[in-house]
């Protein structure tokens, strides 16, 4: 082999060897900012959870004057937003997704407590849906249901709407779907008088939701959000 050739062979590797190790450098650099960008995702979440959860202990006591029902709202529709990135970046299956999720949940069936017993004390008449969705399993129509909520939820500030995972492995929402004996079937509505399977257009939810136009209060904030699935 002539020394050229080798010169040449050795050249090669050592531009393939530095290709390699900067890729290699770049990739972890890239992985370690995004561990970073997660991380603080996380430390906001677990400060609107804290936040949200002192929120709910002072409401419980106050007088119905101080009351708005547009405070823990605010506060549910922060954090689902930033749960929903979680979930699109991680994976709906990420333990640390999951683990915020379930947190989540307790949150949203919390504000749901909450909003019924202010409603004996104060004259209040909260008109909730509750809707169940699974990330088990293909559910083409829970991804249209999903549009159909957020749009009503813009046409009717006052309307709380709350979503649950069906599967998500927490005894509060096993509960939840035992009182309201909701059947493995999806998407799942429970309306004030009764509860709707497969996909609900929006004039079918507004037809049995009879007060609903009483909610359309443009002065009012947004509704009770919470983390409404498009899988």
């Amino acid at each position: 082999m002539k020394k050229n050739d080798i010169i040449k062979y050795i050249l090669a590797f050592v531009i393939t060897g530095t290709i390699f190790i900067t890729a290699f450098l770049l990739s972890d650099r890239l992985s370690a900012n995004r561990m970073e960008n997660i991380r603080s995702v996380e430390d906001r979440i677990s400060i609107d959870i804290l936040s949200s959860e002192t929120q709910f202990a002072l409401l419980r006591d106050s007088s119905c004057k101080q009351f708005s029902d547009s405070i823990l709202s605010q506060e549910l529709n922060t954090l689902a937003q930033k749960l929903d990135f979680m979930e699109r970046d991680l994976g709906t299956e990420n333990d640390e997704v999951l683990h915020l999720k379930r947190y989540y949940s307790l949150l949203q069936i919390k504000d749901y407590i909450l909003m019924h017993q202010l409603s004996e004390r104060c004259s209040i008449k909260p008109t909730s849906i509750i809707y169940f969705y699974s990330n088990k399993e293909e559910c083409p129509d829970c991804v249209k249901q999903a549009y159909v909520l957020s749009y009503l939820r813009e046409k009717y500030p006052r309307l709380r709407v709350y979503a649950f995972d069906y599967d998500l492995n927490l005894s509060a929402i096993d509960t939840l779907i035992k009182l309201n004996k909701v059947e493995r079937r999806f998407p799942a509505l429970v309306l004030p008088d009764n509860v709707l399977y497969g996909f609900t257009s929006i004039e079918n939810v507004e037809k049995h939701v009879p007060n609903i136009k009483d909610l359309s209060n443009t002065n009012a904030s947004s509704s009770a959000s919470s983390t409404i699935s498009t899988k």
